[in-house]
């Protein structure tokens, strides 16, 4: 039996827990916030004064705190790509089934996305009404991101796929986390506390990725062995490394994005090896048995490369200076 055939037959035995993974990582429409629940309110008569409020606090917040928020933003409003992708997986059938939901795993893409859609649309509100940001500048460049597309190096593997949204949730997790103790700390609760729900999200939704290769794990050990070794070799690609601002070549802004995060310490290199640790030890990679030759020396190296990785990104140099993006006013770097 060929590889991609083994795969889909794992597929396939995993969807059958779909309705469990669903109740156990989403919450119901009905329930979940939503973000008006986290912005002032239009139809109440004192919105302009909770807008003013919220300008007041907004102006507090450093050059590089706005650089990292834009940048977090566009690359939560950058979705319909993620889905796309998500939807072309091997295993995923978007066509038929009841209600139209198609297979199983169209289910959980579809309520995932459900879930993740909030996120974008309340940054960017907030960026919006905050005034402290050039709102055209950052919608080209989410425009942009759309149209450039994105490519993990995943190709239509499920399992190469789990291992990246795994990371990549885990990695927005410790973003907007971040975010929200900085914004705190500046004085500014409500936006702390977007940034912490949209931070629960994304940690909720790491475990359920996360589940999805454990038990690829206890099925299919050296194929899913083999896949996390790919990835981490090939480097987890961050969604937003295609971003540029107007008038820019593909990824022009992405440097400089990241040297703001890494900067203010939003997210940094050492966050990445945290991350693959983390996932190493979620995932028992020490423990697992009945690897083939192949399997195994991929384990070796996953085993291996946190300490190597450590080691680069100790000698990673940051400039002083922040790059003056087109999003954010100038009059701000502070």
């Amino acid at each position: 039996m060929s590889i991609q055939n083994v795969r889909l037959e794992v597929m396939q035995f995993l969807e059958k827990n779909i309705d469990s993974f669903v109740q156990n990582y989403l919450i119901p429409v009905e329930k979940i916030w939503q973000p008006s629940d986290m912005l002032p309110d239009s139809q109440n008569e004192n919105f302009l004064e909770e807008v003013k409020e919220l300008q007041a606090y907004a102006k507090e917040l450093p050059y590089d705190f706005w650089v990292v928020l834009v940048g977090d933003t566009i690359t939560e409003e950058a979705l319909p790509t993620y889905e796309s992708w998500l939807l072309d997986v091997d295993g995923v059938d978007q066509r038929g089934g009841e209600n139209g939901d198609g297979n199983g795993w169209a289910k959980w893409i579809r309520h995932w996305t459900g879930e993740e859609n909030r996120h974008g649309d309340l940054l960017n509100k907030y960026l919006y009404l905050s005034g402290r940001v050039n709102m055209r500048e950052v919608e080209i460049t989410t425009h942009h991101l759309i149209n450039d597309g994105f490519d993990p190096g995943t190709d239509r593997d499920p399992y190469k796929n789990f291992v990246f949204t795994s990371f990549q949730e885990l990695a927005t997790y410790v973003s907007h986390n971040r975010v929200a103790q900085m914004a705190k700390k500046f004085g500014d609760h409500k936006l702390s506390k977007i940034c912490k729900l949209i931070a629960g999200d994304e940690m909720r939704h790491h475990h359920a990725y996360s589940e999805f290769v454990e038990r690829i794990f206890q099925v299919d050990p050296s194929e899913m062995m083999n896949a996390f070794h790919y990835m981490m070799k090939k480097k987890i690609t961050m969604p937003a490394n295609l971003i540029r601002e107007s008038g820019g070549a593909i990824g022009d802004a992405f440097h400089h994005f990241s040297e703001s995060a890494q900067r203010i310490g939003v997210y940094t290199s050492m966050d990445y090896v945290d991350i693959l640790n983390k996932l190493i030890k979620r995932w028992e990679i020490d423990k697992i048995n009945n690897l083939t030759d192949e399997a195994e020396k991929a384990r070796d190296y996953l085993m291996k490369l946190p300490d190597r990785m450590a080691k680069l990104a100790d000698r990673m140099k940051i400039a002083d200076e922040s790059h003056v993006f087109k999003w954010v006013t100038p009059a701000i770097i502070k």
